[in-house]
């Protein structure tokens, strides 16, 4: 799929993109194409699908949430900055903190941002564990098991200060038989389905989760 072409998948589920959001959706497939060569952050095979698989996947969460100016959001286990640079990308007025235990991944995501020039990104080669600040949202992609990412995330999130349309808390883009995994959180989570969304097969079992922590 040419740059061209991916950028315009991009655009027919968000059509209000300004010429500079153009601009930077346009770098990251030649970002990514570039660092892949050097640091194996997207599997090899996957590389030309990342408009599709990686960054209209990590949009999902602007379908369910418009971030408010000012609002602060940690990407637990961003790899090489998914879904956290499309995110920044789509929300310049929202500061995303890019966290990874893999300090070559941060060197790839740090890299990245920067030629994309967006300003409202940091980065941080740490665990979960070992993050001191507090944050509105937590985003996360398919990083461990549900349960995991509560015990990580419960001390994180800033309590009773949302100025956006829903409570602070843990957002995670999901895929699969979810059932087992959120049994714990049944009464608590909110799930949904991609598919609503975006028409491509490929995201047909794949879902944006919503776990209120405020």
């Amino acid at each position: 799929m040419s740059i061209l072409v991916s950028v315009e998948l991009i655009q027919r589920y968000f059509p209000n993109l300004t010429p500079m959001q153009i601009s930077q959706f346009k770098q990251i497939g030649h970002q990514y194409a570039f660092w892949n060569e050097k640091v194996n952050v997207i599997s090899r095979q996957d590389i030309d699908n990342i408009y599709e698989h990686h960054v209209l996947h990590s949009l999902a969460i602007a379908r369910f949430i418009q971030f408010e100016p000012g609002t602060k959001v940690m990407d637990l286990g961003t790899g090489g900055g998914f879904p956290g640079i499309p995110l920044a990308i789509m929300f310049p007025d929202v500061h995303f903190h890019l966290v990874d235990s893999i300090d070559k991944k941060v060197k790839v995501a740090e890299s990245i941002y920067k030629a994309l020039g967006l300003r409202n990104v940091s980065v941080e080669h740490t665990r979960a564990e070992d993050v001191k600040d507090k944050f509105d949202f937590i985003v996360t992609r398919a990083v461990a098991d549900m349960m995991i990412l509560y015990d990580w995330t419960i001390n994180l999130i800033r309590r009773g200060s949302s100025v956006n349309d829903v409570p602070n808390g843990l957002i995670m883009l999901k895929g699969g038989f979810l059932d087992l995994e959120l049994a714990p959180f049944k009464d608590i989570v909110y799930k949904f389905p991609i598919p609503e969304w975006y028409y491509e097969p490929w995201f047909n079992d794949k879902f944006v989760l919503y776990l209120p922590m405020d």
